[in-house]
């Protein structure tokens, strides 16, 4: 049997791809990836899906500058404009990527097809290539879910990953799922002139969110598309040159049918699931958790609760948090400890930030007010809700929807957590998340820097005074 040596095997070009330093130049790297170069960030994901959101945010202007005394008029998208524009440089960075991987450096080999462990650290190839490596990192990232009913598979029904590619704009889309990727793409279709159903197990959107946020997002979405909550996806048929969605109502009898829909395309935002289940990892010994590979502080995954040396997993198939910049900080510990093994590093960031850029804007980090009583008790917690329209920017806006929502500890004045929604919240959340990682306190915060006056960051100011906190002392 032929078996290809080599210093460093990563599998998954996403943030594995910057796992290539100058350290690997005089080494021999092999990078593995059956998809789009560059994963799904780049190619399916936070990128494009934010270069569909700006333009439909755009097209929204005239609701919001109506209160203004400002007439203006939305009169329709160019869909394949839109597409293009995005995809001419998202295709070409991937297709850059790819060469300079594949073509340009002499040590570095590109496999385009999937593999799998076939030892301990040995990979197989599809096509019965064996490699074997004295590194392996696993960034092999996460997949669409699909539920389990029939029709899921029909001509016209869509994940996030195909949608964005559509030939035309459709005149109606149903979106099966309301957490970040339905309620950001009901945002981006709705803003730029499709109608939107939004279906919803649950009876409220982004319910895994703080409850304010979910609650009031729910009622301010419900007044831009069309929302059915509480309703089950139970199949999908084909009806002409439509397709007809058929529901049941959520804890009732799943089998019967309560309500049906018609629309030209179908999205199904259902979740994300980790491709643990492809790499074959009972072949060397390697723990999961809830589906996610298993690893220690460094990041070293686990066979039987022990560190398997010389093995690493980063990004979606080991974190449950499926964010880019989390991946890309797991990047930099994995790239530091494979290259520093005797002062390795662990992976200590807290405070992981989330935004979710629908109509309007939503940004949080740390805990929610339910977790931090259920952490620290209702007496240990402070909240403060702060509407953007109690601050003189939020008057020039007339802003009736957005807030800023803190939570702290009552006996440190520490952060625990923050919640924004409304325009720039993923903006204004940066400076909370710098206070909660680096300890500063929600009076320090306050008092400790000049606020711009009458800027919008001063509605997170007045949400930090508002908290029942210790005072530090400063003005």
């Amino acid at each position: 049997m032929n078996i290809e040596k080599y210093d460093l095997a990563i599998i998954g070009s996403g943030s594995g791809n910057s796992l290539i330093t100058p350290y690997w130049d005089d080494r021999k790297v092999a990078i593995i990836d059956a998809g789009i170069f560059g994963g799904t960030c780049l190619n399916a994901g936070c990128i494009p899906t934010k270069m569909f959101a700006y333009p439909a945010q755009l097209a929204s202007t005239p609701q919001q500058v109506a209160p203004l005394g400002i007439d203006m008029a939305f009169e329709s998208a160019d869909w394949p404009e839109i597409r293009d524009r995005i995809f001419s440089r998202i295709d070409a960075i991937s297709a850059g990527g790819k060469r300079y991987r594949d073509v340009e450096l002499e040590h570095t080999t590109l496999i385009t097809e999937e593999v799998h462990f076939s030892g301990p650290k040995q990979l197989t190839s599809q096509t019965g290539r064996v490699l074997e490596a004295d590194q392996i990192v696993i960034a092999a990232g996460s997949r669409p879910s699909f539920p389990s009913v029939p029709g899921v598979h029909l001509p016209g029904v869509h994940t996030s990953e195909t949608v964005m590619r559509l030939p035309e704009l459709p005149k109606r889309i149903i979106i099966v799922g309301g957490k970040y990727i339905g309620s950001e793409f009901a945002a981006i279709f709705a803003g730029l002139g499709a109608e939107v159903i939004q279906v919803n197990r649950s009876g409220r959107l982004l319910s895994s969110h703080d409850h304010t946020i979910s609650d009031e997002f729910t009622r301010v979405a419900s007044g831009h598309w069309q929302l059915e909550m509480n309703q089950t996806l139970h199949s999908i048929e084909q009806e002409g040159h439509q397709l007809r969605v058929n529901v049941s109502e959520t804890g009732g009898n799943l089998n019967e049918i309560s309500g049906t829909y018609t629309s030209d395309v179908v999205l199904l935002a259902t979740g994300r699931e980790p491709n643990t289940d492809r790499m074959n990892l009972e072949a060397a010994g390697i723990d999961t958790f809830n589906d996610f590979i298993a690893r220690d502080e460094y990041l070293r995954v686990l066979s039987n609760d022990e560190p398997v040396e010389g093995v690493w997993a980063i990004g979606d198939i080991a974190n449950d948090q499926m964010l880019k910049h989390v991946a890309n900080h797991e990047q930099r510990v994995v790239s530091h400890n494979m290259e520093h093994p005797d002062n390795m590093k662990p992976d200590t960031l807290d405070a992981i930030p989330a935004g979710v850029f629908t109509r309007p804007q939503i940004a949080t980090v740390g805990l929610t007010e339910d977790q931090a009583k259920i952490q620290y008790g209702s007496e240990a917690i402070t909240t403060k809700i702060q509407a953007y329209g109690d601050t003189a920017y939020g008057w020039a806006m007339e802003d009736s929807d957005g807030f800023v929502k803190l939570i702290a500890n009552t006996s440190t004045g520490k952060l625990l957590g923050a919640h924004i929604m409304g325009p720039e919240a993923t903006n204004l959340l940066q400076p909370v998340i710098m206070a909660m990682s680096f300890g500063i306190t929600a009076h320090q915060m306050a008092r400790g820097q000049y606020w711009i006056h009458p800027a919008m960051a001063e509605v997170v100011e007045n949400a930090l005074l508002g908290l029942d906190v210790p005072e530090s002392g400063l003005l």
